[in-house]
């Protein structure tokens, strides 16, 4: 039986029985769906919030940091640049600060883009919408999908040898000591609190987001014809993937509101590939990120760091509609 067979009861409860809307209608269609995808979204993101808040409380950022920029992981060090910013809880511009810190405390500049790439791509908030809405087996692609991303990105700018593109400041100022690294930890019992009130801001802090995307959604599964997106992007053909990523980049937004309506999106008929390649750009490549960025990087490496990231996801649009 389904885990969350429960919650579609309720849905379907309040749904036809509480506000008595016709089913089979646009409109029961489209409240069923908000109420069902809303209790689910909810429910795993409250174990998931609690989960990686305990997992980020006893891998403190410091700790991870100096791991990365003291040792010589002969390549991995990509790697774990990337499951280090998938565990992290930040949008593309709040990363941004912990990607400064990167660079002053010497890492190199590919691991730091590794970092920087993957964060915005893969979360809890991330993680949580893909198992609800696509289950197992597309969460766990796209997770790879995005780490390969990002080492690919993170390794190429490495390569490319463009530290004189960052501006001066970053290099000369120190990174500070983190008295938070040394902290004694306590036991899980103990900080359980403090998890759950960490856990408990993150969601508030995107719950409208998460509504508004999932009425987002719910409206185009209610009233948008199956086959609608489907027969418009047949006009677009092969580029129908470079198109939605390049679209993607002026629309800002994180995970939570996008993911949704990428939901609804697959259902009338858009190839999963060329939805995953428009999420992933809104949420890995945006107007607001550029202009901060803007502020330590010269505009050489600007335009390197977002073209090499467009085609990394271009090449991941194409490679799940080949799979699906």
């Amino acid at each position: 039986m389904d885990i969350f067979y429960p919650l579609e009861i309720l849905a379907n409860w309040l749904t036809f029985s509480v506000f008595s809307i016709e089913q089979g209608s646009n409109l029961g269609d489209s409240v069923y769906f908000f109420f069902y995808d809303t209790f689910k979204i909810f429910t795993l993101m409250l174990i998931i919030t609690h989960f990686m808040t305990a997992l980020r409380y006893y891998l403190p950022i410091e700790k991870l940091r100096d791991f990365l920029a003291k040792r010589k992981l002969y390549g991995l060090d990509y790697f774990f640049a990337t499951v280090f910013g998938a565990i992290t809880p930040f949008c593309s511009c709040s990363s941004i600060p912990l990607f400064i810190g990167f660079l002053k405390a010497r890492i190199p500049l590919g691991v730091t883009f590794a970092f920087m790439i993957t964060s915005p791509l893969i979360n809890e908030v991330a993680i949580t919408l893909f198992v609800g809405i696509f289950g197992w087996e597309i969460t766990l692609l796209y997770i790879a999908a995005g780490i390969v991303v990002g080492m690919a990105g993170g390794f190429i700018l490495g390569k490319l040898k463009m530290e004189k593109y960052v501006e001066d400041f970053v290099w000369k100022v120190h990174a500070q000591k983190q008295n938070q690294s040394e902290r004694k930890k306590e036991s899980l019992v103990k900080i359980f609190p403090q998890i759950s009130s960490e856990a408990s801001g993150i969601i508030k802090k995107i719950s409208l987001y998460i509504l508004v995307g999932v009425g987002v959604g719910a409206f185009i599964h209610g009233y948008v014809p199956k086959g609608f997106f489907e027969e418009y992007l047949e006009t677009t053909g092969f580029w129908g993937v470079p198109l939605a990523t390049i679209l993607a980049v002026p629309m800002y937004a994180n995970a939570s509101g996008v993911i949704p309506i990428i939901q609804s999106l697959v259902a009338k008929g858009v190839p999963l590939g060329t939805a995953l390649a428009f999420m992933m750009a809104v949420v890995g490549l945006s107007l607001p990120e550029a202009l901060i960025l803007k502020k330590v990087l010269k505009w050489q490496l600007l335009t390197t760091f977002f073209v090499v990231v467009t085609i990394g996801i271009i090449v991941m649009g194409y490679l799940f509609n080949w799979i699906f």
